[in-house]
């Protein structure tokens, strides 16, 4: 494999902190590449700004025309070519966070909004059809990726029945809407809870549970996620009337129910 792992928290004695540098040397001694993005230790910039596409500040930015115009005329900013560079290298995409306030910390929001830029990350059309190439199919298609999230919540309150919602539901929007729709398969999320209460026992399960799901990279099934041009959905890209069983809300997008998140 050719990993990028690509990492978002604040402190490298983290609990976090520790399972990046146990899966990085689990990945070496197995003989697998890797390049890492540490966020806060490269002190990225979350920020969209006309800067980074070369854009005339006397017009109107807008951002999804400038970004593919930078893209295509080779005028992006230099902090995002390499990390585009990275994420063409790689065939597997590991993104770690701490789970804050039910999504990403901002920072690794930013990556996204900066990096996955049209013409890169989506942005191609069925020439046959004129549908867009997404949320399955697209530019990234072929890649895997895998969310790996701590979180100090215990396991049962990020499941179908907890307080806190499903983790599988807080991540739709990463896991869905930005991963998916560039057409990566991702891989069930690897959840590490109550992470502000380790002990060693914990740690070393946790560190266990995330080596067994490195070497199993290549295998694991996807998440059963709905292909947007395969029939599922009709030309108002609504759910099809042949499925009017289906559930509502994220769940509605899976063919069948995901495995649980919880160990």
């Amino acid at each position: 494999m050719k990993v990028l792992w690509l990492f978002a928290h604040p402190d490298q004695r983290s609990l976090s902190g520790a399972l990046k540098d146990e899966g990085l040397r689990l990945l070496e001694a197995h003989g697998h590449q890797h390049q890492v993005s540490d966020l806060y230790a490269m002190k990225w910039n979350p920020v969209v700004d006309a800067a980074d596409y070369d854009h005339d500040p006397a017009d109107r930015f807008l951002v999804g025309a400038a970004s593919e115009r930078a893209y295509t005329g080779g005028h992006l900013s230099p902090d995002i070519e390499a990390e585009q560079q990275k994420l063409t290298w790689a065939d597997t995409l590991v993104v770690q966070f701490p789970l804050w306030w039910y999504g990403m910390p901002a920072i690794l929001k930013g990556w996204f909004d900066r990096v996955f830029i049209k013409g890169f990350a989506f942005g191609l059309t069925d020439p046959a059809s004129g549908r867009p190439l997404r949320y399955g199919d697209g530019r990234l298609t072929g890649k895997r990726a895998l969310v790996i999230t701590t979180a100090g919540a215990r396991a049962a309150t990020l499941g179908p029945r907890g307080v806190n919602g499903d983790l599988n539901d807080l991540l739709f929007p990463l896991q869905h809407g930005t991963l998916w729709y560039t057409g990566m398969s991702v891989l069930p999320p690897l959840l590490i809870p109550g992470a502000d209460r380790t002990t060693p026992t914990a740690y070393a399960t946790a560190a266990t549970r995330l080596r067994d799901r490195l070497l199993t990279l290549p295998t694991t099934t996807p998440l059963p996620f709905r292909h947007q041009n395969t029939g599922d959905y009709d030309d108002d890209l609504l759910l099809s009337p042949h499925l009017t069983a289906a559930p509502t809300g994220p769940a509605a997008h899976y063919t069948s129910p995901p495995p649980p998140t919880h160990p």
